[in-house]
């Protein structure tokens, strides 16, 4: 073993003792549910927009975009991160602050349980729907950050088990994760959103000293037709270029939808001390996200470069190219000490993108088991400790599903990332956009919505794309468009909602 690998290895180990220690840290603060599962709503507006958009970006910011870019040049990688940087800024825009206004009056402190709330539904329907939702896309979602972890650390140290690396990350988010709920989780992610910053720019400066400078990157980019060419579809390995169209632009710009319905970005809004300090958080959040994203892109086109110039080894898939940064940070730990602990707070920050998204993701997917399963369908009443209890139990035995899921190392971190990022946009956004601006909404049309959107998102990715041609677009668009269309024809078809519920709506 190398004095680099040791210097890295060292790196990574304190960083996951850091994460573990604030953890337990924050432990004992969770003193109610509310405080485990929002932290209690008194979190600022700078810890807000950075745990926020931490959580949101995942390990596809610093895998899945450098390898799409890198593998398929601008076009795709650039139109997906134009519409997130769109969803970004109308999520904060629109949503947050009523979002917060309105969860905090019906005492709302999960999605499934505001939507329960919103719609006056006693039953247990609405929030069983909704709960059940959150567990079937989040395993998958969490399953991805899990194996971006493997990825890492195989990748980094040659002949190291990736199911014992993605054991051990898996591990660690859920040790952290359980012990101090929302606190700890958005305290990490503020960190993690620093560490993720600082690998971005310390890549981006290595690689682009290390590739011959930049016209030299722009000049090899150029080699492959359609590469640099936001309406050409091509990939490095293509001798002529396809042609990249509006429908296919719309398609990929549909990924920014998604943002109205993820839980684990939701319920930031919810939990902010004062909604009129959202303001702040969106600057800041959105400012950020269009920063990093456009960084992560160049990366990929940088590694492309370097590999090229016989640097790094090349990447034959999108899937392997989803590993370039942590093939670069290998390389610039041999430098010296200096850019192995610089190379050791890269890989860190890969792990912080992973974490900070799966963190919140377990606390999503274990307050819908714990608060929406247990106490609002089957009316179970549980005092603080208990519900606290089961909730840690859920986040291990969510995290032991996901780990299952995530066993095969050759799955891709952006495509698995693609299809839970449907899921929820697909079921809870149209949902949530009505139940917070159309008091005609009701609990009839709130089913069948989240109904309607989940099970096109399955039908159209499995039956309908494979078709090719018109039909291949991405299956977040035709799907919220149902889910909105099944909203607003049963809810004008069934009866209006009661008037308790109107004043509630109206007031805020």
């Amino acid at each position: 073993m190398t004095s680099s690998t040791v210097i890295v290895m060292i790196a990574i180990a304190v960083y996951l003792i850091g994460m573990l220690a604030i953890g337990a840290a924050y432990s004992k603060r969770n003193k109610t549910s509310s405080d485990f599962y929002l932290g209690g709503r008194k979190l600022g507006p700078i810890v807000i927009a950075m745990s926020t958009e931490a959580s949101d970006m995942s390990s596809w910011l610093l895998m899945g975009v450098p390898g799409l870019a890198y593998f398929c040049g601008l076009a795709d990688a650039t139109w997906t991160v134009i519409g997130l940087a769109l969803g970004t800024y109308l999520n904060w825009l629109i949503v947050a602050k009523r979002l917060r206004v309105y969860s905090q009056k019906l005492g709302a402190i999960t999605i499934p349980d505001f939507f329960a709330h919103r719609f006056g539904d006693k039953s247990g329907l609405i929030e069983g729907i909704a709960a059940l939702i959150i567990i079937i896309f989040f395993v998958p979602y969490t399953a991805s950050g899990f194996a971006a972890c493997g990825k890492l650390f195989t990748n980094l140290f040659p002949g190291t088990s990736y199911i014992g690396a993605m054991l051990l990350s898996a591990a660690v988010i859920v040790g952290y994760c359980a012990m101090g709920g929302f606190l700890a989780a958005s305290i990490t992610s503020l960190i993690q959103s620093i560490v993720m910053t600082v690998a971005l720019f310390v890549i981006l400066i290595f690689g682009i000293r290390s590739a011959g400078g930049w016209d030299a990157v722009v000049a090899n980019a150029r080699t492959v037709p359609g590469y640099l060419d936001l309406f050409s579809n091509t990939t490095i390995l293509s001798t002529e270029p396809g042609k990249y169209g509006f429908i296919t632009i719309i398609s990929t710009m549909a990924w920014g939808l998604g943002y109205f319905g993820m839980p684990h970005i939701l319920n930031h809004f919810m939990a902010i001390d004062d909604g009129e300090k959202l303001k702040i958080s969106r600057r800041i959040g959105t400012v950020w996200v269009v920063i990093s994203m456009s960084v992560a892109i160049i990366i990929g086109i940088v590694g492309f470069a370097m590999s090229s110039k016989g640097v790094i080894a090349p990447f034959e898939s999108n899937s392997a190219a989803e590993a370039i940064l942590v093939r670069i940070s290998a390389l610039m730990s041999t430098y010296g000490v200096i850019p192995a602990l610089l190379a050791g707070v890269v890989l860190a920050g890969i792990l912080s993108s992973t974490m900070s998204t799966s963190d919140a993701q377990l606390l999503a997917a274990a307050s819908s088991v714990s608060h929406n399963i247990i106490r609002g369908v089957f009316h179970k009443e549980l005092g603080n400790k208990q519900e606290i209890a089961i909730a840690r139990i859920a986040v291990l035995c969510i995290a032991v599903i996901a780990a299952f899921f995530a066993r095969d190392p050759n799955s891709s971190v952006f495509g698995i990332v693609s299809f839970a990022w449907a899921g929820f946009g697909a079921a809870f956004g149209p949902l949530m956009l009505f139940a917070l601006f159309w008091k005609r909404c009701n609990k009839y049309g709130a089913v069948a919505g989240m109904v309607a959107g989940g099970a096109t998102i399955f039908l159209w990715k499995y039956l309908v794309r494979p078709l090719g041609g018109a039909w291949n677009i991405y299956e977040l668009l035709p799907a919220f468009i149902v889910s909105a269309i099944f909203i607003v024809v049963v809810s004008l078809c069934t009866q209006e909602p009661d008037k308790e519920i109107v004043a509630d709506f109206e007031s805020v």
